[in-house]
């Protein structure tokens, strides 16, 4: 017996149907061929631009880095927004959350940070989406996909990564569902 959680539609799949153990983890596409493209949770593009061209993929459940080689230098990230840089600054390398009920402007907020860090930096970003339509099991997981794209950046390239998650509660309801579903 196998158990596993759809990461897409599940039409034409029924019970006792047999399945193929690849052995291998989900892999996505990372590097700088993600750039400018949307993705989906497991690495396919879905912005009608074609193929990935790149020979670089990584596993999406890794092993987290070790403490002592994360950062521990305080630096402020200079958002350009002054109320925000003024009263609740961000830390550079750090993790910030946006927390506010529906229609305060969270998302006007991000939309205002990324045009303001964009001025400062090369304009370069990779989206992966995971939208309502899918199956619980992929909203779940494009969470660890995003990480895996912005990890590369951090770690293979060297670079400063802002990584946005726009309505965390849809991420934890996918994966109260999946729980549901899994018993």
């Amino acid at each position: 017996m196998v158990r596993t959680i759809a990461m897409d539609g599940t039409e034409g799949l029924n019970r006792g149907q047999p399945v193929l153990n690849t052995g291998s983890p989900i892999t996505v596409p990372v590097g700088r061929a993600t750039l400018g493209r949307i993705i989906n949770v497991i690495g396919e593009p879905i912005d009608e631009k074609g193929e990935l061209k790149t020979h670089r993929y990584l596993p999406i459940h890794r092993e987290a880095p070790a403490f002592v080689d994360q950062a521990t230098e305080q630096q402020i990230l200079v958002t350009g927004i002054k109320v925000v840089d003024l009263l609740a600054p961000y830390q550079r390398g750090g993790k910030s959350g946006l927390f506010g009920g529906a229609g305060v402007g969270k998302a006007v907020l991000i939309m205002e940070l990324i045009n303001n860090v964009d001025k400062q930096a090369e304009s370069k970003c990779a989206l992966v989406y995971g939208q309502m339509n899918e199956p619980p099991g992929a909203r779940a997981r494009v969470g660890l996909t995003g990480l895996t794209v912005a990890e590369h950046f951090r770690d293979a390239e060297g670079q400063d990564v802002l990584l946005f998650i726009d309505n965390i509660f849809r991420f934890t309801q996918a994966n109260a569902e999946v729980s549901a579903l899994l018993g």
